[in-house]
């Protein structure tokens, strides 16, 4: 059976290596940040986005090295770990970014250490589900909106509340609301609305992640003639719109198709998920 490795601060460890200690600070106190990445034959997608998204989000924590991360540095890591890893084809990536260990709440120094994971996954392109996916709210718990809303933190509970949720209720997926009771995202998602023949998306002021592939589907609408509008959204229009959808870096566009007993069509999904499969490198 083949080794499998990840890269741990520019080394390479087995996945079953023990790593990170009890004084980590992404394990005592969520205290870091993540990426999801795809990987189509052996090239990282939207590494640019990927990397404006990191720094943003270390310079938001105040975490020192945000530069030196950026388009070329992910590449490179990259580009090593599947080579190490023998992951020629496709692949899905998890960039973790913490703090360095020291201090109790207030941490001693701003240096930070990075984990790179990498999983096979054989698709060559984004693939569109088949079966639309069945969807509910996850409304016992609510989303802030402040300043780190929409980076992918290491603070993961209301995910995983939610996760507990769909999975106790037999769901694909939930949506989250924030605590103004507007929609926000889903569990690993953004969310798309289709209405009245527009598209509409949270904005990011209502808290939601500034996701890779959400920036890269409101570019393929603009681009393509089709009217996109972040917004406000009342999660009552779920029983009244056309379409919903939801994307992110790693499955790309997935298509809803039920909502309670309100059910959906994927006319638009489909269209856009073609348009997504052409800019695959």
């Amino acid at each position: 059976m083949q080794s499998h490795y990840l890269l741990h601060n520019d080394e390479f460890f087995l996945t079953t290596d023990p790593i990170l200690t009890a004084q980590n600070r992404g394990f005592r106190y969520g205290d870091g940040l993540f990426e999801s990445m795809r990987v189509f034959a052996g090239k990282l997608q939207f590494a640019e986005k990927h990397a404006d998204r990191l720094t943003a989000g270390m310079k938001a924590l105040k975490m020192e090295g945000a530069d030196s991360m950026d388009e070329y540095f992910l590449r490179q890591k990259v580009s090593e770990l599947l080579k190490k890893n023998k992951l020629k084809e496709g692949a899905r990536l998890r960039l973790s970014v913490y703090r360095a260990d020291g201090g109790l709440y207030t941490p001693e120094n701003n240096n930070t250490g990075y984990l790179l994971e990498a999983t096979a996954m054989s698709a060559e392109n984004y693939e569109l589900n088949k079966k639309g996916l069945i969807v509910d709210v996850f409304d016992e718990l609510t989303k802030p909106v402040d300043k780190l809303s929409n980076f992918k933190t290491s603070n993961s509970l209301l995910y995983i509340l939610a996760g507990l949720h769909k999975k106790q209720n037999g769901l694909d997926d939930a949506f989250l609301l924030n605590n103004g009771g507007f929609l926000c995202e889903s569990i690993s998602s953004n969310v798309f609305v289709v209405y009245d023949r527009q598209i509409y998306t949270p904005a990011l002021t209502e808290g939601c992640i500034a996701g890779t592939m959400r920036n890269v589907v409101m570019e393929i609408a603009k681009r393509n003639g089709v009217p996109l509008i972040e917004a406000q959204i009342n999660p009552e229009v779920l029983k009244e719109a056309e379409e919903v959808f939801v994307t992110n870096a790693i499955t790309g566009i997935q298509w809803v198709m039920g909502y309670g007993r309100k059910r959906y069509f994927n006319e638009v999904s489909k269209f856009l998920s073609g348009k997504l499969n052409l800019l695959v490198s």
